[in-house]
């Protein structure tokens, strides 16, 4: 049986994109194969793609950075996953596809009864929100933050989850998506015709409690700038230069020696441990299965509009998420 692939034959705009057939294989010892019904399509698959960021894998390769499907098949010693039961990884590669083979360990139960294109956006951008204000912040009812980005796919987790936390929100995003922004009590700021240090410092003089930025160092002066004494700022997403990275770390370590209170965190999904996905992402599911969150949904996509889902994430015009269905594709015998 072959089965349909996106692949990365080499760095470019997503015209490069490419879908192939391949073998369908039964998975080996330890390893199950799973039948990918929902997989986001993330920044950080745009940016292996474009190449933008340091210390990228190199073409070719299947990109899709996270899964929720169904198990198809398990190797010889599988024993924690069983034949038709719904399961969710973060994989880094090879989501954009119809099928993929990953070890046992790597794999989490998520309820069946869960839209598969809603579950699936938890297992990254809502981690990474959940983590960054639960594990990292430890944010507590009455806190003011700042979340740069506050439209896309982390940011709008980042909205929901402050909602039930209890948070004084502020948000830059483009004036388009400042009703979504509205819809979860945060504050707009204009990126493009506002200094949101100028709109915090009237509106918080003392500053502020954080800044969660994953839209680069060039926010993080200024970031720092909005904080009262004992704030932070975290911040999230790669660098996307190799002289990016030594800035973030010259900062980290100029703001973090200073003697003025504030700090900078760096979060990275491997930092707290895959052993806490599992933990974390339970949480979430209950949360979605109880209704208290509900991703925003942009776009679905079957696996052969994967180009069109490409540009429109590259577009500037997305609010919320995109995901790709590649179940909605049939197989070749």
């Amino acid at each position: 049986m072959k089965y349909k692939s996106v692949i990365v034959p080499a760095r470019g705009g997503p015209e490069v994109l490419e879908i192939v057939e391949m073998d369908l294989l039964p998975p080996g010892a330890g390893d199950v194969l799973v039948r990918i019904m929902a997989a986001p399509l993330t920044q950080d698959d745009v940016a292996v793609r474009v190449g933008n960021r340091p210390w990228l894998k190199e073409p070719p390769f299947v990109p899709g950075y996270s899964v929720l499907g169904v198990v198809e098949a398990v190797g010889e010693g599988v024993n924690s996953v069983g034949v038709g039961e719904r399961v969710v990884s973060l994989t880094n590669f090879g989501g954009h596809a119809q099928y993929i083979t990953l070890p046992e360990e790597k794999l989490v139960h998520v309820p069946e009864n869960l839209d598969p294109a809603e579950a699936v956006v938890l297992v990254l951008n809502y981690l990474v929100a959940y983590q960054i204000l639960h594990r990292v912040a430890k944010v507590k009812e009455g806190d003011k933050v700042l979340i740069v980005g506050a439209s896309g796919g982390c940011g709008t987790a980042f909205l929901q989850l402050g909602v039930l936390a209890g948070l004084k929100m502020y948000g830059l995003a483009s004036p388009s998506k400042h009703d979504i922004l509205r819809e979860y009590g945060a504050i707009p700021i204009d990126y493009h015709t506002q200094d949101f240090v100028d709109v915090i410092g009237r509106n918080e003089p003392q500053g502020i409690d954080y800044v969660f930025n994953g839209m680069g160092e060039d926010y993080m002066r200024r970031g720092m700038a909005v904080l009262k004494r004992g704030g932070a700022l975290v911040q999230y997403g790669a660098p996307q230069t190799k002289s990016g990275f030594y800035s973030f770390l010259a900062q980290f370590l100029y703001y973090n020696l200073l003697p003025n209170g504030k700090r900078i965190y760096g979060y990275g999904t491997h930092r707290l441990g895959v052993e806490l996905f599992a933990v974390d992402w339970k949480t979430l599911f209950e949360l979605l299965e109880a209704g208290q969150i509900k991703p925003v949904i942009a776009r679905r996509f079957s696996l052969h509009d994967i180009v069109a889902a490409n540009e429109l994430m590259g577009s500037g015009q997305v609010t919320g998420n995109v995901v790709i269905l590649p179940s909605a594709d049939k197989l070749k015998n």
